[in-house]
């Protein structure tokens, strides 16, 4: 058996916000939606327009309070054509969370608290 990656999932407490989020800091867009019939969630998947892979925002109509992350050691790392500018970008958003020089890496944190990893596209 040989499996493909299709999509991460990621429950988010504001979809719209999220959605804007990762429009902004990374460039995805929202490429299909799945609603229930009785409006008791919304599954929003984004794409990055180069590779199959998708990220699955997952809204629950129920939810009241903000997702417990725990210890928040999960993330997702995307690779990006310029660093700098990314690092920028990121910067004046505000949501450079940490940063590794050693490792020529750091993190952002969407508005549910999840830590996304930047990597130079280039980065061996």
């Amino acid at each position: 058996m040989k499996a493909k990656f299709l999509h991460n999932n990621l429950n988010v407490f504001d979809l719209d916000k999220s959605i804007a989020f990762y429009k902004k800091a990374l460039g995805l867009t929202e490429i299909k939606r799945k609603t229930a019939s009785d409006g008791s969630f919304i599954l929003a998947f984004l794409g990055d327009g180069q590779t199959e892979h998708q990220l699955e925002l997952t809204w629950l109509r129920d939810r009241k309070e903000p997702y417990n992350l725990g210890d928040n050691e999960i993330h997702i790392a995307f690779s990006v054509p310029d660093k700098a500018e990314a690092y920028a970008l990121h910067k004046e958003m505000g949501c450079i969370c940490y940063e590794n020089h050693d490792m020529d890496l750091y993190f952002i944190s969407d508005p549910d608290g999840y830590w996304l990893e930047i990597l130079a596209e280039d980065r061996d």
